[in-house]
């Protein structure tokens, strides 16, 4: 009596379970689906705000490009005279030697403190550690001074024991009264270099910008390399005069590379942003195909599920 009465009560709640199983397996998968689509639609929401953010930022660099633009094709006359006496600057190239460089230099890189501006940080510290490695093989010393916090922390994971000072979170636009701080920055670092090297990014045009450096050598008032020697100086005071004129050529040396650098900066990061937006838009319209697609299976799942269920209570 007792055995098919349990199978009674067994049989019944299969087919409890089962009815219920039945009926939350739809709703599972809906359930499924919809948080694949809330996915879905936050994630294209995010990247179009990104993409607004990318796009003004664009903007903004384009109208900071103009102004540094200005302050650069301001700076350069100035810089002219300087060159009779430095010479031109030197591109860095893949197979250049650095033989102009002489043993125990003091290497000055300019970078920003700022980033999303593309490879022009990457660019300068990949330059200072080949012009280490070869000085080194050519049995050179040198030293750092960095300018820009990017630089400091790429160049003190290649370079870091060359490092003796660093110039970070330097107030932009830039300003002569700044080059004449780094330049006492520098000047503090040790005045027993035989030169001071400036590597930086020189502007070409708004898509365009190369790595250049410039050897200054110290003014000698005697000997064989004696500076200045077409011009008279009154009695002992060419080697004073000499020193405050190295001085001044290195701050306006720094200045205009500094306007190189941050007119190369701006340009790279509209670049960057441009890039950057572009690819948010495309992004973008991958998630919005895959959405819909998405939203698509669900809809046609539920078409099924409500024919099949018609079709079950007709049959």
């Amino acid at each position: 009596i007792l055995l098919p009465s349990l199978i009674t009560m067994l049989s019944t709640s299969v087919r409890v379970t089962s009815r219920v199983a039945s009926k939350m397996a739809p709703m599972a998968i809906a359930a499924r689906g919809m948080a694949t689509e809330k996915q879905l639609f936050q994630q294209i929401n995010s990247t179009k705000n990104i993409m607004k953010i990318t796009s003004s930022m664009k903007m903004v660099s384009a109208a900071k490009l103009k102004g540094d633009e200005n302050r650069l094709y301001a700076a350069r006359p100035y810089n002219k005279w300087a060159e009779t006496i430095t010479g031109e600057s030197t591109p860095m190239e893949d197979e250049v030697e650095f033989s102009n460089i002489p043993d125990n230099a003091l290497i000055v890189p300019l970078t920003s403190d700022k980033g999303l501006c593309g490879g022009i940080n990457s660019f300068i510290s990949r330059g200072v550690r080949t012009m280490c490695a070869k000085l080194d093989a050519d049995g050179k010393k040198s030293s750092l001074v960095v300018v820009g916090d990017k630089g400091r922390s790429q160049m003190r994971r290649m370079v870091g024991e060359k490092i003796v000072s660093a110039a970070t979170e330097v107030q932009t636009p830039y300003s002569f009264d700044l080059a004449a701080a780094i330049t006492a920055e520098v000047l503090a670092a040790g005045n027993d270099y035989s030169a001071i090297v400036i590597l930086h990014n020189k502007f070409v045009n708004s898509a365009t910008y190369i790595q250049e450096y410039k050897v200054l050598s110290p003014m000698e008032s005697t000997g064989d390399s004696e500076a200045l020697v077409s011009y008279e100086f009154e009695p002992d005071i060419k080697n004073e005069v000499l020193e405050d004129l190295s001085e001044y050529l290195l701050c306006s040396q720094l200045y205009h590379a500094m306007m190189e650098a941050a007119a190369s900066e701006q340009s790279a990061r509209m670049a960057a942003m441009e890039n950057a937006t572009k690819n948010a838009g495309e992004m973008v319209d991958a998630l919005t195909l895959q959405y819909n697609r998405a939203r698509q299976a669900r809809i046609t799942t539920e078409l099924i599920e409500i024919i099949s269920g018609a079709s079950a209570i007709e049959g």
